[in-house]
């Protein structure tokens, strides 16, 4: 277990110094000056080249990348272009919005999603799995930012039952989670049912059954633990995506996160807000993906013993 989990680690490491550096090199190519965009057309080329020096544009290329990579080892992004501050206290800001808005999304689908599936499988090829995965494909299929469109449309102008936008009230975060977390409910529950399908099928299960275990319990405890596998592999993708895909939900909801928060950056070029976004998004997905692979080995022992046996 301890092999397995030190090259995950490794694995993962190397994955965010690979990203870190194709995030600086491919934002400094790109055409355009932030300077000039920072300081308007107006500033003669006097003040635009002390601007330069004074933020270390003027130095070699791979000289700001090492100066960068190691300044973002301390915890230091360096300073927003246009806000003045420094990058790290904008996203710890803009971080808590996002955190309460992905966290509630998450849970939403895990508890929808894995109901649902379970529901649609014990009920096999009856009237409500044709419903509900009916109603699941129609989640898959529609669009957050249209889900969003109609929930505001329907619940905040019409009804009024909730905030058109904003995070003054929890109530304020009902629409969002709901219009980021259908398609990820959609997507497990579809997941949980082909699993549970398969694992009640199994001779252990009709076992179970024939010693008068109760039949809820079989499921819960028998079945649901053994179709953990894949449903923990699109649970943990789902997750990553939550966290890095609300930059629409966000924006449609006027809710300051870090999506909103990065759209703005990239918009205004804002070089170092871009880079430690960017590297957010990175952090935030191969973290997931090194939970999901630990949740392997734990629940399935044999993923981390097929891999020391064939060392």
């Amino acid at each position: 277990m301890r092999d397995y989990l030190i090259k995950r680690i490794l694995l993962a490491i190397g994955v965010i110094f690979a990203i870190s550096a194709i995030t600086f090199f491919v934002l400094n190519i790109v055409p355009g000056d932030p300077v000039r965009v920072m300081v308007g057309d107006m500033a003669d080329e006097a003040t635009i080249q002390r601007i330069r020096e004074q933020m270390g544009l003027n130095k070699p290329v791979m000289e700001q990348f090492v100066n960068w990579l190691g300044n973002m080892l301390h915890g230091d992004f360096g300073t927003s272009y246009t806000q003045r501050k420094a990058v790290v206290d904008l996203m710890g800001n803009a971080f808590g919005t996002t955190v309460k808005l992905a966290g509630f999304a998450y849970i939403f689908a895990l508890i929808l999603g894995l109901t649902v599936g379970v529901v649609a499988a014990v009920n096999h090829g009856r009237v409500a799995d044709r419903v509900l995965m009916s109603l699941s494909i129609f989640g898959i299929s529609a669009p957050a930012f249209w889900m969003a469109v109609i929930l505001q449309i329907v619940f905040a102008l019409s009804l009024k039952w909730f905030p058109l936008s904003g995070i003054k009230t929890w109530q304020a975060f009902v629409l969002p989670t709901c219009a980021l977390g259908i398609r990820y409910a959609a997507s497990i529950a579809r997941v949980t049912r082909t699993s549970m399908l398969e694992v009640l099928s199994q001779d252990f299960m009709r076992t179970a059954e024939a010693k008068g275990v109760k039949k809820w319990v079989i499921i819960l405890k028998h079945g649901l633990r053994n179709a953990l596998i894949p449903i923990i592999t699109i649970a943990g993708t789902q997750l990553g995506d939550i966290f890095t895909g609300s930059i629409l939900i966000e924006s449609i909801f006027a809710m300051p996160g870090m999506g909103k928060l990065l759209l703005d950056a990239i918009n205004a070029r804002d070089l170092p807000l871009i880079q430690g976004g960017v590297m957010y998004i990175a952090l935030i997905c191969v973290v997931v993906y090194l939970v999901v692979d630990i949740l392997y080995a734990v629940v399935d022992p044999r993923i981390r013993l097929g891999e020391e046996a064939a060392e």
